[in-house]
């Protein structure tokens, strides 16, 4: 049986029309295509100039028949009640809502309607499709978080029953956890590793330091997909050394849709079926193909609320090599997490803070930005940028919050700001490790 599909079905989501059309934007040819996206980039800006509130004002000057009067958007401009972003019909209980990652520093909630979300499955399965992984039936070694409240956990440990994944505490990466990690290797027939860079980094050095090669004790493995931070050079030649298995880069955000997943080729194909991704520069000009610039997003089928010309945070480069229906990603700047050394020698993710964070997370929008330091062992700093001052019950259930996910005894300081350092890149890194 089919669950993993079943059960999209079943909460309404309509894979299947979803899969069929995903094929006949495919067989556009490469002629017609320019005309295809030209047409969806009007629709989707007109549709909500006529059926969304928020955007009728956000972009009154945009004329759809010139591209660039249509206005670039960050999640600041976003960061309202979630009822005051819906177009006409859209409601909470119609759409897919959920929360980004906080990974930039900039957490919030966002909606899909329903097809769009479906799309969005369909897209990432055809992905996983080019390496053979069937969501269906193959079985995954997930390296990902996941809540410490109850109804948060079983809510997706039953997801990962649906998804035929076992998953891996990446809260913990102390040797103690990744022996664990590998017996549970050989307890299952996995087919592919799926998650956080920098934790199955960690599990990858943690078996070059024990001579083993992954695939020897489970023979079933056929990839290693990593994804949310930047895989370097040399940790993909680690993986692929200690894993024995093919290397996948996969770079998303949730908001949105996949943005680009690399090929059997190693190219990193980004996603023209369901997005237009622009690369701008400093005054929103386009850039050549083979030039840096920021990362510009519109989503073609969202009609929930607008995602159009989205500046995702990022930096990148398309490739010379690029066409209208085959953008290839040549480099992406970004979305790299330290790691968090603890007291008791525990090491934790960056990505451990979205965890964390969550509790400060709300609907009203107080919280614009955060970042998070370790200056000493036991001591993190979180500045953040908000309307209004964080209180000292938030504080306190914050810091309540770090210890459960971490260890007891830290020292949690707060300072609000008016605006936070950025990089070179012009993305906010969430967690930086200042101890060495």
């Amino acid at each position: 049986m089919n669950l993993f599909d079943f059960s999209l079905k079943l909460k309404g989501f309509p894979l299947e029309k979803a899969k069929q059309h995903l094929i006949d934007i495919q067989n556009i040819n490469e002629k017609e295509y320019a005309t295809y996206i030209e047409k969806k980039k009007k629709d989707i800006v007109s549709y909500h100039l006529k059926h969304n509130n928020f955007y009728k004002e956000f972009a009154k000057n945009a004329n759809i028949e010139a591209w660039k009067s249509v206005p670039v958007m960050t999640k600041a401009d976003l960061q309202y009640p979630l009822e005051s972003l819906f177009s006409e019909g859209f409601t909470k209980k119609n759409v897919y809502i959920d929360k980004t990652s906080g990974a930039s520093g900039q957490p919030f909630i966002f909606s899909k309607d329903k097809y769009c979300h479906a799309l969005t499955w369909a897209v990432i399965q055809n992905r996983f499709g080019w390496h053979h992984i069937n969501f269906n039936t193959s079985k995954q070694a997930r390296f990902y978080g996941i809540p410490i409240n109850k109804k948060g956990y079983y809510i997706e440990k039953l997801k990962d029953f649906v998804g035929n994944r076992i998953r891996f505490n990446v809260f913990d990466l102390s040797d103690e956890a990744l022996e664990s990690w590998l017996k549970t290797f050989k307890t299952y027939e996995f087919e592919y590793l799926n998650g956080y860079t920098s934790s199955i980094v960690q599990f990858a050095k943690f078996l070059e330091r024990k001579t083993i090669v992954l695939k020897t004790i489970c023979p079933s493995l056929k990839v290693c997909i990593v994804t949310s931070e930047i895989l370097f050079d040399l940790d993909r030649i680690l993986l692929q050394k200690q894993f024995g298995v093919p290397v996948i880069n996969e770079y998303g955000a949730s908001e949105l849709d996949l943005i680009a997943f690399e090929n059997i080729n190693k190219k990193w194909i980004v996603n023209g079926e369901t997005l237009f991704v622009e690369i701008l520069d400093k005054n929103n000009n386009p850039v050549s193909f083979g030039e840096e610039g920021r990362i510009v997003i519109t989503s073609l089928f969202n009609k929930s609320q607008p995602f159009i010309r989205y500046d995702i945070g990022d930096i990148g480069v398309l490739s010379k090599e690029s066409t209208i229906k085959k953008p290839i990603l040549e480099k992406l700047i970004g979305r790299t997490n330290d790691i968090a050394i603890l007291p008791s020698g525990k090491k934790a993710p960056g990505l451990t803070f979205y965890y964390v964070t969550k509790s400060i997370i709300e609907n009203d929008g107080n919280v614009k930005e955060f970042i998070i330091e370790q200056h000493e062992i036991n001591a993190f700093k979180i500045l953040y940028v908000s309307d209004d001052i964080l209180s000292n019950d938030k504080i306190k259930n914050i810091t309540i919050e770090m210890e459960k996910y971490l260890e007891k005894g830290l020292t949690i300081s707060f300072e609000r700001q008016e605006q936070l350092v950025r990089s070179k890149s012009g993305k906010l890194k969430q967690f930086s490790s200042y101890l060495n």
